[in-house]
């Protein structure tokens, strides 16, 4: 069960700073989810690097103060939700590093942002990783120059999505699945499957809750793969065109005959189901978690079919103002304290054992609920991927849709 309450003083651990130099579309807000007031100024500084077939910064220079990130919601907690969740203001007495953040609305939003220049990092998703590191866009560093990445559970290490011939180009934040949640008074008998939202979306026309972004093309795709075999869907985030079409097809017919509605920020769909205005549809952990804290009768399920999921990375943005606090900052996310709170807060799977070990404090059976060392139950999620021409692989004679053509069918789909 889900319990907010302070499970002790959270410490930091300190890096020893090496003996190197000093250190979108929007800004950073220091108004955001974590209330972070304005810079403290400082001395501006580069991580060192070493020179291999790639840059790999390998040092942490001093913090220059401030640390500006672009996250998913609940990513940066400072108290202002629930006092009991604050891992952001240990790190900034720990180290001076003033952090502000902005929320993005999905994954194309949050290249997009680090784009812009502005920001520091980014804990970004399989869908955006690709897209950073082929973008030349992040830093590729030695995660062994943090200290608590020691302690990761080795099957979080050197994943695909963020490693490139054994290159790291992030850290791990935490991974967990796309649930199917619904009204237990509304939605009856409760579903295992998906079909709530595909094939019987008319049942609860105006009250289908769909994620808004073009990655969700990939659900429509994870369906079709059970319900239509046929198609020869193999990976549900690259897809020939034929496969594509039919996905494209099924979202048309769950906006038409479900009229769905769509939600970009967790708290958006909230206050949804709360009011009674959605009844099910797909949800991230931390909505369901929210939603029962405040007594609103909903259930989430990882159904037969599997789901789409996420296994974030903390990644350093290449041109950095304030690179060495974003190291620090990485490390300070894989501490067995902040991942534990965080990992509680937003309702995902812990990094560490010395994480499991802290969010018990916080959530009794916190790693059993969100299957942290269950590998079986993550071979049913399929994380976020970057939809590629290439699809991929090394097969030259099959070509799939682009990232580009998924957002632009999504645009037309949201418009039709």
């Amino acid at each position: 069960m889900f319990q907010r309450r302070l499970g002790g003083v959270i410490a930091v651990m300190a890096l020893a700073a090496a003996a190197c130099g000093p250190g979108a579309s929007a800004g950073p807000s220091t108004g955001g989810s974590t209330g972070a007031p304005p810079s403290q100024g400082g001395t501006a500084s580069e991580p060192a690097t070493s020179q291999n077939a790639v840059d790999v910064v390998d040092e942490i220079g001093e913090p220059e103060g401030e640390l500006n990130l672009v996250i998913w919601g609940g990513y940066a907690e400072k108290g202002a939700n629930d006092p009991a969740y604050d891992w952001v203001t240990p790190f900034e007495d720990e180290t001076g590093c003033t952090v502000n953040s902005t929320d993005m609305t999905d994954s194309n939003n949050g290249v997009s942002l680090i784009q812009g220049g502005q920001y520091d990092g980014i804990s970004a998703s399989g869908d955006a990783t690709t897209r950073l590191i082929q973008g030349g866009l992040v830093s590729a560093i030695d995660p062994t120059i943090l200290s608590n990445y020691a302690n990761v559970f080795e099957g979080l290490k050197d994943l695909p999505h963020s490693t490139v011939d054994g290159v790291n180009y992030g850290v791990p934040h935490g991974r967990g699945a796309n649930l199917l949640m619904f009204n237990t008074e509304e939605v009856s008998p409760e579903p295992t499957t998906w079909d709530g939202i595909w094939e019987n979306a008319a049942d609860y026309k105006g009250k289908v809750s769909i994620y808004d972004s073009s990655i969700f093309i990939a659900d429509a795709a994870l369906h079709l793969k059970t319900k239509q075999p046929d198609l020869g869907i193999d990976d549900i985030y690259q897809l020939t065109q034929e496969q594509f079409d039919a996905a494209i097809a099924l979202l048309e017919k769950q906006r038409d005959e479900g009229d769905a509605q769509y939600w970009s920020l967790y708290n958006e769909q909230v206050s949804s189901y709360a009011a009674g205005d959605l009844v099910i549809g797909t949800t991230w952990p931390l909505q369901a978690l929210l939603l029962q804290a405040d007594e609103v009768p909903v259930k989430a399920v990882l159904p037969e079919e599997g789901s789409t999921g996420w296994s974030d990375t903390w990644m350093l943005y290449k041109n950095a103002a304030h690179p060495n606090c974003m190291l620090l900052w990485m490390n300070h996310m894989m501490s067995a304290e902040a991942n534990a709170e965080a990992t509680v807060w937003f309702g995902e799977a812990a990094t560490s054992p010395q994480a499991c070990e802290a969010a018990e404090a916080l959530s009794a059976g916190h790693c059993d609920v969100q299957h942290a060392t269950d590998e079986e139950y993550f071979s049913k999620v399929h994380y976020w991927s970057t939809p590629q021409e290439n699809c991929a692989d090394d097969d030259e004679a099959t070509t799939c849709v682009t990232q580009d053509d998924w957002v632009a069918a999504w645009t037309t789909l949201k418009g039709g």
